[in-house]
């Protein structure tokens, strides 16, 4: 049983940056734009939060500010693709190089010449919720406490995670900001005919994209451990992208997906703990393996916005 409930926690810190990126990637892809980058810019939003977070002592200056990295890089994406009809792989895959590059070369400079930054104490990181609530004598008096303890007592940002798909999916869907927003991923030039300015639209949604997935990777620096390290995100951006493509291109279906992986992820992690014998190489596989496992036998013959990817010119 505790095993059960503590797989249940992980799933769901695991889960967390997986939901803000792959919600980025949901917004871009629908305003038009694809965004491979997520990757890149989570790894430049980790390093940043970190470092903001073991500097100030404040983890919530530090979540925004590896945003706002996050959102730096998505301005380049932006550019590229929108201003100057770049290829939206070619670019993205850019950013993927960019970031990472980008997060170690500011790394080496703000910890001298280290290639991670140093940890951040428990209390300068982003808190947890109902920590005070869980005491000794409540789980004393009521055992069963002890589970709801494990599986209610995350980080804040996980709690976040769920609000942000809801509130994604009102804007996208019960919103006029987001009828336009689908409007130009499906045609944008019908919808500037509507008297909606695509361009705005797209810078709207892919600036937006690259502040959650710069959330995201503060969210595994801020929360999930406690410093940035080279390997930190690791793929995490490229299994957000796998995500959004399994759940359709929209919040709700992309939250299940996250579930999912992050459910890869807890259960790896809490077989290592548990003690089982698998080789912990094969455990560290299988999110990705399942990633692969979901996109070959569930993904076949989605399709996602019209006007994705495509490169858009305004008529003259």
């Amino acid at each position: 049983m505790i095993e059960f409930f503590g797989i249940i926690n992980t799933t769901l810190l695991y889960s967390a940056p997986l939901i803000y990126a792959a919600l980025g990637g949901v917004i871009s892809e629908n305003g038009g734009v694809v965004n491979i980058g997520l990757e890149g810019m989570m790894t430049l939003g980790a390093l940043i939060g970190a470092t903001v977070g073991f500097y100030t002592g404040n983890p919530w200056l530090a979540f925004l500010c590896g945003g706002l990295a996050g959102m730096f890089l998505s301005l380049l994406h932006a550019i590229a693709t929108i201003n100057f009809a770049a290829d939206h792989v070619v670019s993205g895959i850019a950013i993927n190089l960019i970031g990472p590059g980008l997060a170690i070369f500011l790394a080496r400079i703000f910890f001298d010449g280290a290639a991670m930054t140093k940890s951040i104490p428990f209390s300068n990181k982003l808190p947890q919720l109902f920590s005070n609530f869980f005491t000794a004598d409540l789980i004393s008096a009521h055992p069963w406490m002890r589970y709801a303890k494990m599986v209610l007592q995350q980080y804040i940002v996980v709690y976040f995670a769920f609000i942000l798909v809801v509130i994604v999916w009102f804007v996208l869907y019960r919103t006029k900001l987001g009828l336009r927003i689908r409007a130009v991923g499906e045609h944008p030039q019908a919808a500037e005919t509507l008297g909606v300015n695509a361009y705005r639209i797209k810078y709207i949604c892919v600036l937006t994209s690259g502040f959650l997935a710069g959330l995201g990777g503060a969210s595994m620096s801020l929360a999930v451990v406690s410093n940035f390290r080279e390997t930190l995100i690791s793929g995490q951006g490229f299994i957000a992208l796998a995500a959004m493509i399994f759940g359709g291109w929209k919040p709700q279906g992309a939250l299940v997906a996250c579930l999912l992986f992050g459910a890869a992820q807890g259960l790896s992690v809490s077989l290592g703990n548990i003690g089982i014998e698998i080789d912990p190489n094969l455990l560290s596989m299988l999110p990705y393996i399942i990633t692969l496992l979901v996109l070959v036998l569930f993904v076949k013959g989605t399709k996602g916005p019209s006007a994705s990817g495509k490169p858009f010119e305004r008529n003259k």
